[in-house]
């Protein structure tokens, strides 16, 4: 007879592994029956624990070991991204979940980094920490990763979030200068504006050395004695550049889209009879081709033809493609529309493609922080009363008719 109180994992007198066979009114019965794989009750175990992992705590795949420092232990990252890495990097360029995509601020090393080595500081946002750590196979050095809430660095820089605060604090809380003998810190050229490096080394002694453009080149700029030539420098916004910022534009149109359908839907509906069904359906639909097409113009033509475009404004941009993307709305449907109802559409378009395109200027080296609330001050107001022109226009050449 096997006690009640004998673990489920017990093997039987024989040396086999046993399992119970079934639970009989909640009590385990006291027949055994031999376990499958040799292993009890279940599927074979998981891989071992890491030695690295503590309780209350959750170790990142990005983490390759620990090794002791005079402050303790440091996590040493990989330079290779990781499935999971790759997924994440996807579903923040979708926009899904961007804001969450962060890692712990702190200290962490790469290589096998000693008092000597280069520290480089960047933004705890996952994507830029993923960016730069790919870069540094075969490098030796420390990144002191400080908290911009999540944010990248050229924006976080913008919001004062990636600040001469925040770079002070984390270079005190991290013991910086118990880690390596010099005094220098390597900071992305990017937060240049939001980082004084006179306060820097006055409040924490360490000297600031302002980084290349690109994570690419920051091991020829440590390898060039930290001196950065006139290309590290450049800002670029290549085509590949600016498509990437595509998709993470047209992530944050489903949530308004279901109301602006909705209105569109609506707004075809009113006539002469009040409301017609076949009406709203007939004329939603071309309303709705419009808006497909203002947002194709606005978040993805306008972008990859940007240099090609006149004008320096965004929002200016945007609207010539959305007079294109209008005419071409009004050509397709012209033997169904009429001049007013043509006229609504292509302004449309035109509000929707401005708007869309405008989203850009703060992802882009052509306009600075104040330019971009420039451009939206004057931009926005325009856009609403081309919005309001379109409205009228449409919901009139129902009744004109």
């Amino acid at each position: 007879m096997v006690d009640l109180d004998q673990p489920q994992n017990e093997c039987c007198s024989s040396g086999s592994t046993c399992c119970p066979t079934e639970k009989q009114n909640g009590l385990q019965p006291f027949v055994m029956a031999p376990a499958s794989d040799g292993v009890c009750c279940g599927s074979p175990p998981g891989p071992q624990s890491s030695p690295y992992e503590k309780a209350g705590y959750e170790l990142q795949s990005f983490v390759d070991s620990f090794f002791d420092t005079p402050i303790g232990p440091v996590p040493r990252v990989k330079t290779c991204l990781e499935r999971s890495d790759v997924r994440g990097t996807l579903s923040a360029r979708l926009g899904i979940k961007g804001d969450q995509y962060k890692i712990a601020p702190g200290l962490y090393g790469v290589g096998e980094p000693g008092a000597d080595s280069p520290v480089l500081v960047t933004a705890n946002y996952k994507l830029t920490f993923d960016t730069l750590r790919r870069e540094l196979t075969s490098f030796n050095g420390w990144i002191l990763v400080i908290d911009t809430r999540g944010i990248n660095v050229w924006c976080a820089a913008g919001k004062a979030l990636f600040s001469t605060r925040e770079v002070v604090h984390r270079v005190t809380q991290s013991r910086l200068n118990t880690v390596v003998r010099h005094k220098k810190i390597i900071l992305p050229q990017l937060a240049a504006t939001g980082v004084s490096a006179v306060a820097v080394k006055k409040e924490s002694g360490f000297e600031v050395l302002w980084g290349p453009i690109q994570a690419r080149d920051i091991q020829q700029f440590v390898a060039d004695g930290c001196k950065a030539g006139q290309s590290m420098r450049r800002v670029t916004f290549t085509l590949p550049e600016r498509a990437v910022l595509v998709p993470v534009e047209l992530a944050h149109l489903p949530k308004p889209t279901t109301w602006v359908l909705l209105a569109v839907f609506l707004l075809s509906g009113i006539g002469t009879g009040f409301f017609s069904f076949n009406a709203a359906w007939s004329r939603g639909l071309i309303a709705l081709t419009a808006y497909v097409a203002g947002i194709l113009s606005g978040a993805v033509a306008a972008p990859i033809l940007l240099p090609w475009i006149p004008g320096r404004a965004f929002a200016l941009k945007g609207t010539l493609t959305g007079i294109a993307a209008g005419l071409a709305v009004a050509l397709t449907f012209r033997n169904s529309l009429s001049w007013v109802e043509a006229t609504g559409l292509i302004f449309f378009t035109m509000a929707i493609s401005s708007y869309l395109a405008m989203n850009f200027t703060g992802s882009t080296p052509y306009t600075s922080p104040s330019g971009v609330e420039k451009e939206m001050r004057r931009a926005i107001p325009l856009q609403a009363a081309t919005a309001l022109i379109a409205v009228v226009a449409w919901v009139g050449a129902a009744f004109a008719g």
